[in-house]
């Protein structure tokens, strides 16, 4: 581990931080990380001995020096085994890490913002270094796809960090230093003023992880809190506790290595039993608060932690609008793949598909019926999951039992309404892990009026078809559901220009972005750092974006110095 200074550490890491200012300028593709973990770019060692330093972990007291521990705790289990990590992590006294935290912060506000870059940079390749044994780790606890978790969790995540950390380094950098002033006061004559600014951090931020994504949303709260200020404590969520250990142990490492506080970097670690969340977020000394999870929760701690400073990203029922398909293999198939991909545990899969009861055109002024459009994509979804392999690397593991329970409610629901199935879930037989809690999407197909049934995210691989009255109703129907009940990634495919700018105009009223025409070259939820704007704020998915100036601006405030130049000295 290096043991430069941070403004050393900034002149090592300028071109990077150079080349993610260019990019969210010009929202074009730029990492410095590396997104796959094939051979050919890391040799057959680096894989090896990452799973060897993951396995290493396993049945073992976690080395994590930080203060305030009063004991142990830890109960994960493996989505892909089914048998706990038997990892045991610190149990903290939130007092102690509030305290450690508030004590770091006075050295690290001392700083310049170039200094901080440089330190956060490090501690990002820092935190790529250990993206073999990361992913493994994430695996077993979140339940995603080796693939997935690898780039997902690793590079991709760590891109959206260093974007989060770019833009409050923009922002730190429209505060000048100093300034000189002077104004004419009539009779009395022109006064000089020297002016300084100095940037306050609010104070102690606390991030709460997700289970299904640990790091794709902690990394960029971590770095925006960390830019201006403000120091860190991650609350990972119980079933997903190691990976969130390992990044604290990596930048706590960094911190010390660069000669400063290591207690800029907390994590308090709890279990299901014991729960110490809302004692974190209403602790009096916490000033922030970086919320990932279900909704309810999240409303919950907008009203409920009004006088701290909150970032929320949950949920919604992301919609998909249908009106005519130009290429019903590269679209259906793309659509498949959201549907499978990571077993719908992302907050960008689609859920609800809205037919019109006509059917939709495609190319040759043919008609696929409501039906037909089902029954493809149902056949396709077949073809996706029908070899283990092929669904392994797709789908991955269910994370949690209720995601299993909310499958079977939601066929028991459809079929008392009346509804049908068109394509059943099942288990898939991992080719790796016997064991494994899996599923395929279960397809149903619902009237337009059931709103009780789609109206909110069901967190499970779970499709509806919702046969609408026209192409008209099913474009309201679904930006309706934006507005009121939140979607972070809405989908329209259609041939009709007038139609996709009515479907843009209804979905900027709604405040939802919308993605059009995606096809199966790429995951169609994918999220690119520097040029994706993840999540809007202005429906009740969230209240923040990751990441523009207003995710970072507020975290911290100036406070200002002025004196007037003596007249002799002006004169």
């Amino acid at each position: 581990m290096s043991a430069e200074r941070p403004a050393a550490l900034y002149e090592r890491n300028k071109a990077h931080l150079d080349a993610a200012l260019k990019a969210c300028e010009t929202r074009s593709y730029w990492s410095p990380f590396t997104e796959s973990p094939s051979t050919s770019l890391h040799g057959p060692e680096r894989p090896a001995e990452g799973k060897a330093r993951f396995e290493a972990m396993l049945g073992r007291r976690f080395d994590l020096d930080q203060p305030g521990t009063i004991g142990e705790v830890g109960y994960e289990i493996s989505p892909y085994t089914g048998k706990t990590l038997d990892v045991r992590y610190p149990k903290p006294d939130p007092q102690a890490l509030f305290d450690a935290a508030k004590a770091a912060m006075k050295p690290w506000q001392r700083l310049t913002a170039e200094e901080r870059a440089g330190v956060c940079l490090e501690m990002a390749f820092a935190l790529e270094e250990q993206a073999f044994a990361n992913a493994h780790a994430t695996m077993h606890t979140a339940g995603q796809a080796y693939l997935m978790a690898f780039s997902g969790s690793g590079a991709n995540a760590l891109d959206r960090g260093v974007e989060a950390l770019t833009y409050a380094y923009k922002a730190l950098k429209d505060v000048p230093r100093t300034a000189d002033w002077e104004k004419s006061f009539g009779r009395t004559g022109v006064v000089q003023l020297k002016k300084q600014y100095r940037i306050r951090a609010r104070g102690v931020a606390v991030v709460v992880c997700c289970a299904t994504f640990p790091l794709w949303n902690a990394y960029p709260a971590v770095f925006a809190n960390l830019m201006t200020g403000n120091p860190v404590i991650l609350k990972p969520h119980p079933n997903g506790i190691l990976p969130v250990a390992m990044a604290v142990k990596r930048m706590r490492e960094t911190l010390t290595a660069c000669g400063l506080d290591p207690n800029m970097v907390l994590m308090a670690a709890d279990e299901r039993e014991t729960p110490i969340t809302i004692e974190l977020l209403q602790h009096p000394d916490c000033a922030i608060i970086d919320y990932t999870g279900s909704q309810r929760f999240g409303l919950w701690i907008e009203e409920h932690c009004a006088d701290k400073l909150v970032y929320t990203e949950t949920a919604g029922c992301n919609g998909v609008v249908m009106d005519s398909l130009s290429d019903p293999e590269g679209l259906i198939g793309g659509l498949a793949n959201g549907l499978c991909g990571f077993s719908a545990q992302m907050c960008t899969s689609p859920q609800n598909i809205h037919i019109p009861a006509g059917g939709v055109k495609i190319a040759g002024g043919e008609t696929l019926s409501f039906e037909e459009v089902g029954q493809r994509l149902a056949d396709t979804i077949v073809k996706r999951t029908e070899d283990p392999k092929r669904a392994a690397a797709l789908c991955g593991a269910v994370q949690a039992r209720q995601s299993i329970d909310l499958i079977e409610q939601v066929r028991e629901r459809v079929k008392a309404a009346g509804g049908r199935v068109v394509l059943d879930s099942r288990p898939y037989e991992h080719p790796d892990f016997p064991g494994a809690q899996t599923a395929t999407p279960l397809v149903v197909e619902v009237e337009a009026d059931a709103v009780d049934l789609y109206g909110e995210e069901v967190f499970a691989p779970v499709c509806f078809l919702i046969r609408e009255p026209s192409r008209e109703a099913a474009l309201q129907n679904a930006a309706t559901l934006a507005a009121e009940r939140g979607a972070i990634s809405s989908y329209l495919y259609s041939s009709d220009r007038d139609f996709i700018e009515a479907a843009q105009d209804a979905f900027t009223d709604a405040g939802a972005s919308l993605w059009i025409n995606m096809d199966q070259r790429m995951p169609i939820n994918f999220a690119a750092a520097y040029s994706d704007y993840h999540v809007t704020g202005l429906n009740p998915a969230g209240n923040a974006c990751l990441a523009d100036l207003a995710f970072v601006a507020d975290r911290f405030r100036i406070v200002q110095f002025r004196e007037p130049v003596p007249a002799e000295a002006a004169q």
